[in-house]
């Protein structure tokens, strides 16, 4: 690749880098075409892509980066980046089902989310995240519990006002 080619496709990258929430360092090695290109059919569903990276370019994307961790020492050897675009879990979920199914290949380096350094457990811990559907679901039912309480103890004092101001006119009536 010549210089030019060079600086565009650091550019290119860093790009990419800046709008992916999240970024996976991965070590390929043993992996055939046939599993990469799996891999990247795979990732492409779940809203992130795969790129094979030679380090020298990805040091000078993380080194002209004002916002991203130094991550230089993690660069060393093949290294493919998992840029994730829509949801974070989903393509670390993807690496970890794949890693499971290919005798533990790509394993994990690290993460950079947010701009923090994502250690392989911490990543691992991501891919056991249920789904976002879930959690929305299930943050939705935490939050109805309560209110669902509320309108019911507001429901139960209505009907005891009710019930006094019926004894109290039925009182009156009596009373004359």
């Amino acid at each position: 690749m010549d210089r030019a080619k060079k600086e565009t496709f650091v550019e290119e990258l860093k790009e990419r880098v800046g709008r992916a929430p999240v970024l996976y360092l991965t070590d390929f090695t043993g992996l055939n075409v046939k599993a990469m290109t799996e891999l990247r059919t795979t990732l492409r569903k779940s809203g992130a892509e795969y790129v094979v990276v030679k380090n020298r370019l990805a040091k000078r994307v993380f080194d002209e980066s004002e916002t991203l961790p130094d991550i230089a020492d993690s660069l060393v050897g093949p290294t493919g980046f998992v840029l994730g675009y829509e949801d974070a879990a989903a393509a670390a979920k993807v690496l970890s089902e794949f890693a499971k199914a290919h005798d533990k290949k790509p394993t994990v380096k690290l993460g950079v989310m947010e701009n923090k350094i994502l250690q392989p457990e911490q990543v691992e811990k991501i891919a056991k995240l249920p789904p976002r559907e879930q959690l929305l679901a299930e943050l939705a039912g935490a939050l109805e519990a309560p209110m669902s309480m509320l309108a019911t103890a507001l429901e139960a004092k209505l009907q005891e006002t009710a019930g006094l101001l019926d004894a109290l006119k039925e009182e009156r009536a009596k009373a004359g």
